[in-house]
């Protein structure tokens, strides 16, 4: 599918604004925006690891689309028991929609709130791309030589657009999410970080559409986003992308694997 640059601006804004935001599936993206993937495979890696575990937990699953990818790929080695935690509402609907044939429930928890399982409950935790990992919680309920697993969003991801609209960032929030950082607050919760890789990744906006949905979809990019506010800008940026061609960005990423020590 060739990427739709020569429809007009209020159209493509439109089908932007227009189209859900429920769950992690990008496949909307698809002739509009692209971007790399990070060289080591997360929902491979994690089928893997969902084969060799006995109780797993993934956090903030959102649409729960990866752990259903990564569960189907693992069987029928998969774990006796695997459970989900999701925080938005629309999201928790979704997946456990897409979920509960697998025998996942889905339990609605907010982001910031401590997990509703008991202390070693689980020799796997999961995550993809979590808000902010809860380091003090994924020690508490990892038993003794459980693993955390998970790819986290890293420092200044996609700043090339999140500065087109709100202008230069502080340092502070450029640096945010830091793998050094976080390297440091799981050894403070008492993980050892066995394994810590980044990437960073090119991506490309074929279209202002694909700018307006993702944006809606990723809403901490620039928060309080809304086409009326952000119309002018919109529109200087479709005229940028179909005479210069696609807007480029860069997301960072890395991967974690930490591990509770046995006493």
């Amino acid at each position: 599918m060739a990427p739709p640059t020569s429809r007009c601006f209020d159209d493509l804004v439109a089908e932007g604004a227009a189209a859900p935001t429920e769950g992690w599936d990008f496949s909307w993206f698809e002739g509009r925006a692209t971007e790399a993937r990070p060289s080591w495979g997360y929902a491979r890696s994690l089928a893997g690891r969902l084969a060799e575990a006995a109780a797993v937990l993934d956090v903030q699953t959102g649409g729960g689309e990866v752990l259903d990818i990564a569960l189907a790929a693992a069987a029928p080695h998969r774990p006796g028991l695997a459970v989900a935690t999701e925080g938005w509402a629309p999201n928790v609907a979704k997946a456990t929609e897409l979920l509960r044939p697998r025998g996942v429930p889905v339990v609605a928890s907010p982001d910031e709130a401590p997990f509703p399982f008991a202390d070693g409950a689980f020799d796997l935790v999961v995550s993809r791309h979590p808000v902010r990992p809860h380091w003090a919680e994924i020690a508490r309920v990892l038993m003794p030589g459980g693993t955390y697993f998970a790819q986290h969003v890293g420092p200044g991801s996609v700043f090339e657009l999140v500065e087109y609209f709100l202008g230069p960032q502080p340092e502070e929030i450029r640096t945010a999410r830091h793998p050094d950082r976080e390297r440091a607050d799981a050894r403070a919760a008492g993980l050892d970080v066995v394994d810590l890789r980044a990437e960073r990744l090119r991506m490309e906006f074929h279209d202002i559409g694909a700018v307006v949905h993702f944006l809606r979809k990723v809403v901490w990019m620039v928060p309080g986003f809304t086409v009326e506010e952000y119309r002018p800008r919109l529109r200087d940026l479709h005229e940028r992308i179909e005479s210069e061609g696609p807007f480029v960005a860069h997301s960072t990423r890395h991967l974690v694997v930490a591990r509770k020590p046995r006493p």
